[in-house]
C-alpha cells in the first residue's frame, strides 16, 4: 500500500474520531454546566481544525512533482505543522485566560460524576490516537502526522489536569484548585505549541538535519565499496516524505565516464535500498589525490603513492566538509 495512501487513511480515523470525542464533550458540558469541560471541549475544535488542515497538507503533499514545483509538494507539511503549533499555543493562552476568569468567578457545577468519567475516557482516547500519529509520523517520515499526534497529546495534558481539578473540587469544594491546574497545564501546553514551531520553521530554513545525515553515513560505511574513496560535500532537503541529497563522491582519478557513471549509481542504489527508498540523490565525482592513498583500499592500484593505512570511516563531520574544508585538511 503506498506511504501517502497510508498517512491519509490515519489522518481520515483521527479527524473522525476527533469529531465522535467532540460530541461526548459537548453532551457532558450540557450535563454538567461546567465551564471547564466546555473550556476542553473548545481545545477539541481547535483538534478538529487542526486534523482537517493536517489531512489536507497530507494530501497536497503526495501529488507528483510538476514543472511548477520539481521537488514536489512536501513543504506543505511544514506548513501544515506550523499552522498547529500556533493553534496548539493558542489553545493553551485560552485555558489559561479560562483558569485566570474561574478565579474571579467560580461556576456552579452539578453532576461532575458524569462530566469526570466523559472528560477521563475523552483524554485516554486521544493520548493513543496522538501516540499511534506520533509513531505512524515517525515510520512514513511525516511532520504532519508527529505535529498532529504531539497535538492530541497536549490535549491529553489538559485533559488531565481538568480531570484532577474537578475530581479535588467534587471532594473538597475548593473552586479555585481547577483554575490553578488550568494555568499549569496550559503553560505546559503552549511549551508544545513552541517546541512544534521551531522544528518546522527550522525545516521551513532547510536545517541540517544532522540525525538524517548520521542515519546517512552509517548505511554508507555498512555497504562501503572499495572505489568510494571520500564522501563529502554532503546536503539534504527533506520534502514531505522525500529526501534530495546532493553529495561529491571521491574515485580513482583513472576512471573512464563509465566506470564513474557506474560507481555513482552503485552509491545511488546503496543509499534507495538500505537507507530510504523515497530519495532523489545527485553525485558529483571527484578524482583522487596523493593525499587519499594511506585511506584507499584499491589494492591493484598502480598509481599508488604511499601504503595503505587504515580507512576513513565516513563521519557527519566529514561527509558535510566542502571542497575548500578538505582541502585544508
Amino acid at each position: 500500500m503506498n506511504e501517502d495512501f497510508i498517512k491519509q487513511k490515519i489522518q481520515k480515523w483521527i479527524v473522525l474520531i476527533s469529531l465522535l470525542i467532540l460530541g461526548g464533550k459537548f453532551i457532558a458540558f450540557y450535563i454538567t454546566n461546567s465551564v471547564g469541560i466546555l473550556t476542553d471541549a473548545m481545545e477539541s475544535i481547535v483538534n478538529i481544525v487542526a486534523g482537517i488542515i493536517s489531512l489536507f497538507s497530507l494530501r497536497w503533499a503526495a501529488k507528483p512533482k510538476d514543472k511548477e514545483h520539481p521537488f514536489g509538494h512536501g513543504k506543505i507539511e511544514l506548513i501544515s505543522a506550523s499552522i498547529e503549533g500556533i493553534l496548539i499555543a493558542l489553545a493553551g493562552g485560552l485555558i489559561i485566560y479560562e483558569g485566570i476568569q474561574r478565579l474571579f468567578s467560580p461556576a456552579s457545577i452539578g453532576k461532575l460524576d458524569i462530566g469526570i468519567i466523559v472528560v477521563a475516557a475523552a483524554g485516554l482516547i486521544n493520548y493513543f490516537m496522538g501516540w499511534f500519529s506520533i509513531k505512524a509520523g515517525k515510520k512514513y517520515n511525516s511532520i504532519a502526522l508527529i505535529a498532529g499526534g504531539k497535538h492530541l497529546q497536549s490535549d491529553t495534558y489538559s485533559t488531565i489536569g481538568l480531570v484532577i481539578g474537578l475530581l479535588l473540587l467534587y471532594y473538597t469544594g475548593i473552586e479555585w484548585i481547577d483554575s490553578a491546574l488550568a494555568l499549569i497545564f496550559g503553560s505546559i501546553i503552549i511549551l508544545s505549541g513552541i517546541s512544534i514551531l521551531k522544528k518546522t520553521v527550522a525545516g521551513l530554513l532547510d536545517k541540517a538535519d544532522d540525525k538524517t545525515l548520521n542515519d546517512m553515513a552509517e548505511s554508507i560505511n555498512k555497504h562501503r565499496q572499495p572505489d568510494w574513496i571520500d564522501i563529502h560535500n554532503t546536503k539534504i532537503i527533506k520534502y514531505g516524505s522525500y529526501l534530495y541529497i546532493d553529495c561529491d563522491l571521491t574515485l580513482p582519478f583513472y576512471y573512464n565516464l563509465t566506470e564513474g557513471h557506474q560507481a555513482c549509481e552503485n552509491l545511488k542504489k546503496t543509499l534507495t535500498t538500505n537507507f530510504s527508498p523515497q530519495i532523489q540523490i545527485s553525485i558529483h565525482s571527484d578524482p583522487c589525490r596523493m593525499a587519499h592513498c594511506k585511506h584507499c583500499e584499491i589494492a591493484d592500484c598502480h598509481f599508488r603513492k604511499s601504503p595503505f593505512s587504515e580507512l576513513e570511516k565516513i563521519t557527519l563531520s566529514n561527509m558535510t566538509q566542502n571542497d575548500e574544508e578538505k582541502n585544508e585538511n
